[in-house]
């Protein structure tokens, strides 16, 4: 066999096995952040601090995202459904498409963008400078300390970011649909309420926003904790938070509806 394909196989193998092993690494990470939350919880303070840094800090791109998001929908919602005479029905294709899909996934990758990103780099900064370090010789354990606020904070914003996104989103489409264009506003609420249903749009979305919550946040903190103790592997890590939320969330987002919506009809 040529030396090349071999070095090629052999190269393939050692990133299939690391990848393995940084999965299992990562797995036990988050057992760690769930074991230690106690102190977190205890002292709910260091929770309440960072929910500041991840929700407030993020909440006016996700406002405006969601507001503009919504106008759009709500332009190209109308200009297809006059086609078939169901103008009327532009609240209630705004709201679905909000509730179900856009508010989660958008939300979760501006949050990941803007919050998973800032708390990498805040974590893989504080490793750079020795600080995790320091708690450690001071018998302060730095996963209940940083990590485990950090990830509790983010867990408990992201459904909130994404109720405001969608609610903003809402807000957007009513513009446009009935302030702008002049589509009937008892039809376009009316039929949003009528169609739009408890069980199977809002509360399956908010299942979906904790799920993304929890997934970018562990994947923040991990990157963060476990960067290299530089300026290139902090950069690195905080790359590597926001691409590899943003596959995750789509991915989950394709297996949560998948299950969700399964014999809806």
């Amino acid at each position: 066999m040529p030396r090349r394909i071999v070095i090629g196989i052999r190269g393939v193998g050692h990133r299939i096995i690391e990848s393995v092993w940084r999965l299992g690494y990562a797995a036990r990470f988050f057992s760690l952040i769930l074991l230690k939350s106690g102190t977190s919880i205890r002292r709910f303070g260091l929770i309440i601090r960072e929910l500041y840094f991840t929700g407030v800090l993020t909440m006016v791109i996700i406002l405006v995202s969601g507001l503009f998001v919504g106008m759009v929908l709500g332009l190209q919602g109308y200009e297809t459904l006059q086609k078939f005479g169901a103008e009327t029905a532009v609240g209630t294709l705004v709201a679905l498409s909000l509730v179900r899909e856009l508010g989660p996934v958008v939300a979760g990758l501006l949050f990941a963008s803007r919050a998973g990103s800032a708390i990498t780099a805040e974590i893989g900064l504080m490793k750079a400078t020795e600080q995790l370090e320091a708690m450690g010789m001071m018998a302060v354990d730095p996963i209940a300390r940083v990590v485990a606020p950090r990830f509790w904070a983010g867990v408990i914003s992201m459904p909130l970011l994404a109720a405001m996104f969608s609610a903003m989103g809402v807000f957007g489409g009513y513009l446009v649909a009935v302030v702008l264009i002049g589509v009937d506003e008892g039809s376009f609420w009316s039929q949003m309420q009528s169609v739009v249903d408890f069980r199977f749009d809002i509360v399956n979305g908010i299942i979906k926003t904790c799920v993304f919550g929890v997934a970018i946040t562990a994947i923040a903190v991990f990157e963060g904790y476990n960067a290299p103790p530089t300026a290139e592997g902090v950069s690195g890590a905080t790359t590597r938070t926001v691409v590899t939320s943003a596959l995750v969330i789509l991915g989950l987002d394709f297996v949560l509806t998948s299950f969700m919506f399964r014999g809806v009809g």
